[in-house]
């Protein structure tokens, strides 16, 4: 009877080949990377923002979540993703030098904290001294005196402010440079005067804790409009631009009409 019991909770071999198979499709995946450019108030560009496109070889045109796709990796695994992600923009140091401009890239808390074990990816970030990491709200925050023995990180910034776990009680866990609003509480807040009236209530509290609000999403004139009469300092979204690759870098305009 106890031997029936534990071979009952053994794997059956049709799920070891299902693991197997999706582990597989998952290490096949192929990364690559864009930029979205993000745009103070007054028009002049601030910084832009890396973002990972993820598409698996038997359906290449395909887009797979990159959401997905990092969850399923563990910190090893995308602290290579990190460290590929900064080689990169160490190509294009010169135009965030010459233009005083900031790339953010995007970062869980473990994996934050494990590169305080990963030399090169600390010497990386010592040459890039324009590269803000962006702590995604769907991870655990990592604890401020850890990642005060980290000076070379820089100034960290929150991601999607308003959804999930990025609420009011992260505001108070770590110190941030900047702090994005999500695109779902914008548009929240969008649709009623009341929300309209409490949106720029809330940046003004939002603006307290950080040195500035970056409103996440913003599509159309209007949207844009209303963000500069707000107490924000800057928005993303495709109103600007749609994600790009990075050989279009130089082009990008440094001033909207």
């Amino acid at each position: 009877m106890v031997m029936k019991n534990i071979s009952h909770r053994l794997p059956s071999s049709v799920d070891r080949d299902l693991q197997q198979e999706t582990s597989l499709f998952w290490h096949q995946c192929r990364r690559s990377y864009n930029f979205q450019p993000i745009y103070q108030l007054s028009g002049r560009l601030m910084a832009i923002e890396l973002l990972t496109a993820v598409s698996h070889p038997s359906a290449p045109e395909k887009r797979v979540s990159p959401e997905t796709y990092f969850g399923v990796l563990d910190v090893p695994q995308r602290l290579n993703v990190v460290q590929e992600q900064l080689t990169l923009l160490t190509q294009w140091g010169h135009l965030f030098d010459d233009g005083h401009l900031v790339a953010s890239v995007n970062i869980d808390g473990p994996t934050l904290l494990a590169i305080q074990q990963h030399p090169p990816i600390r010497q990386l970030i010592a040459r890039l001294p324009w590269m803000r990491f962006e702590l995604t709200e769907h991870h655990i925050l990592p604890q401020e005196e850890i990642v005060a023995q980290m000076p070379e990180l820089g100034p960290l910034w929150l991601d999607d402010f308003g959804s999930g776990m990025a609420n009011f009680s992260a505001l108070t866990e770590l110190k941030y440079d900047y702090i994005k609003l999500s695109r779902e509480l914008f548009m929240l807040l969008r649709k009623s005067d009341e929300g309209r009236s409490l949106f720029n209530m809330l940046l003004a509290l939002i603006n307290r804790y950080c040195n500035g609000v970056i409103v996440e999403g913003v599509e159309t004139a209007e949207e844009w409009q209303q963000v500069r009469n707000s107490p924000a300092v800057a928005a993303q979204g495709y109103f600007f631009s749609r994600p790009v690759p990075f050989s279009q870098l130089s082009s990008l305009p440094l001033q909207l009409p």
